[in-house]
């Protein structure tokens, strides 16, 4: 769905962050993105998301050359791709459910064609007795599962994850791994950007290394 060939990026006239990368994002597919701390993983993800250019490569997104798309053209594609951000970027004024259904809002959708979706899906991240709480009095694991639901109420054909469980404790690390699984069997392609190795060991999945700016694929 989305393949990188021989991809650079670089800001201004400084070094290479990112050097000569290849590689795709099948269909259904699930694999995780490691690497030391600064190497690029959030760069990496920020390309996927089609939210920076490359500096020189060929980056193709549901069979559309990235270099060719209008503005106006990335909107659509990005519905098809959901991001679950670092810093959950909740808006605090809103109750959960008006988070995970704001996407939606800004698409002019009315209220009563997306309100059972959305309990539906809050639900399933086991945040149904939450929906209506604003998220300063969410724990950070919660405002995790309701950063998941937002990425998933446009059902998303790939879901990136920036470092999903780097703020939750081991057991609840466990809990969100298994949601990814389920929504991976479910049909939604995963990338999960993540430093913690013993998470990535409970998944026979396909490794993705960043390192000194090249990507190492381990299939």
């Amino acid at each position: 769905m989305i393949r990188f060939e021989n991809v650079g990026l670089r800001y201004g006239m400084g070094p290479e962050i990112l050097s000569d990368i290849s590689f795709d994002i099948p269909p259904r597919s699930f694999q995780f993105l490691s690497g030391p701390s600064g190497a690029g993983k959030t760069t990496l993800l920020r390309l996927l998301f089609l939210s920076l250019k490359p500096t020189r490569g060929l980056i193709t997104a549901f069979g559309r050359d990235r270099a060719r798309l209008a503005p106006r053209d990335l909107p659509a594609i990005r519905r098809r791709i959901g991001v679950v951000f670092q810093d959950f970027r909740l808006l605090d004024h809103m109750t959960t459910y008006e988070n995970v259904a704001l996407p939606l809002r800004v698409r002019g959708r009315e209220e009563a064609s997306y309100r059972s979706d959305v309990v539906e899906l809050l639900k399933w991240v086991g945040l149904g007795d939450r929906m209506h709480v604003l998220p300063p009095v969410l724990s950070g694991g919660e405002k995790q599962r309701a950063a998941i639901a937002r990425a998933l109420i446009e059902q998303p054909e790939i879901l990136l994850a920036d470092e999903p469980t780097g703020n939750v404790d081991p057991p609840l690390a466990r809990r969100l791994l298994r949601l990814f699984i389920e929504l991976n069997k479910l049909g939604t392609a995963v990338v999960i950007a993540t430093h913690d190795l013993g998470l990535m060991e409970q998944v026979d999945a396909r490794r993705m290394i960043l390192s000194n700016s090249r990507l190492e694929v381990y299939d």
